[in-house]
């Protein structure tokens, strides 16, 4: 080969590498905020990402916060500052409050298909699983579990749970223990502060004290024992049903108010209600689906299925704030 043409051949090759980095330098970025436990390598995170940048032909970026309220936090302090263009993690608690901080915009998502169960007409937040808010014990340990929260707080059971200010099951048994008691709330709270080992900011952080034996009770999900038996094959994880019912919790993602990549947003957004998604979220996020005829495991015909508390989420958004300084004070005697 002679020096002209190996000058040329190498003029080509540099040309096609540069020509190969301007097109990834183009490439988009979807940043989606989301709670630590979604992007754990058990969690949908991967996946999603996986068969989300094979359809979008992007980049999809987690950036993982303690939990949801610590979402909504993140996302009211840094404003315009954001870095945000999808908030996923809320949940149905917390949708008036992002709306009226003025951090979201509506997507344009055909939620037709979302299950009829959910009754869904919203057009900023799109829902991606839901659930019921329980009390998680070991059967092994606790052979006759409470059937309420009056014989939770009459026994001697030790207990874990999550800061209403920064999780969303916290701020969950936070509703759900005023729905319950109403005015004798902080009666509640203070009993059950006797018998509580610790208050964590985050699910992962109580579920993990309790797997270690820290508590005889930990607050999770009506689900999480679909995960044990599943992925573990151990079947002595039960959810505790109270006869006063139970909150639901369904878990919503936005495109944020800031973002300069709404059609991508959307485009997410749209991908997370497919049957793909669907089908993933289940049995790494260990909630319920939110479109029907998603084939699920065995083991989530075994788990019960409560009396739902209804609550809206202007209810929430106009009692919250009087709710965390009663828990704090009721708390802290």
């Amino acid at each position: 080969m002679d020096s002209a043409t190996t000058l040329k051949l190498s003029v080509a090759g540099a040309m096609l590498t540069a020509s190969m980095a301007a097109i990834a330098s183009d490439k988009l970025e979807l940043n989606v905020y989301t709670y630590d436990s979604f992007v754990s390598e058990w969690g949908p995170g991967p996946q999603l990402k996986t068969a989300f940048e094979a359809e979008c032909g992007c980049t999809l970026n987690f950036v993982a916060a303690e939990d949801g309220v610590s979402i909504l936090n993140r996302a009211r302090v840094e404003k315009s500052n954001t870095q945000a263009d999808v908030l996923l993690g809320l949940d149905n608690g917390l949708m008036t409050e992002a709306t009226k901080l003025g951090l979201v915009q509506s997507h344009s998502v055909d939620t037709s298909k979302i299950t009829s169960d959910l009754n869904w007409s919203n057009n900023q937040f799109v829902p991606f699983d839901y659930g019921y808010f329980a009390f998680i014990y070991d059967a092994q340990k606790i052979k006759a579990p409470a059937t309420s929260f009056a014989e939770l707080l009459a026994s001697d059971a030790s207990v874990i749970y999550q800061d209403p200010r920064t999780s969303t099951p916290g701020q969950g048994l936070m509703t759900w223990v005023n729905k319950a008691y109403g005015e004798e709330a902080a009666t509640a709270w203070a009993d059950l502060a006797k018998q509580t080992v610790t208050v964590t900011k985050g699910w992962w952080e109580a579920y993990s004290l309790f797997l270690e034996g820290g508590s005889d009770y930990v607050l999770s999900y009506t689900t999480s024992p679909a995960y044990h038996v599943v992925a573990e094959g151990k079947d002595q994880y039960k959810a505790a049903e109270f006869t006063e019912g139970h909150i639901a919790q369904v878990e919503v993602a936005a495109i944020s108010a800031y973002s300069d990549q709404t059609e991508l947003a959307n485009q997410f957004l749209e991908f997370l209600i497919s049957n793909e998604a669907q089908q993933i979220l289940p049995v790494t996020n260990w909630m319920l689906p939110v479109i029907d005829n998603v084939e699920l495991p065995e083991a989530f015909e075994q788990l019960v299925t409560p009396q739902q508390i209804n609550l809206g989420s202007d209810e929430l958004a106009e009692n919250r704030a009087r709710w965390i300084r009663e828990w704090r004070t009721a708390v802290s005697q």
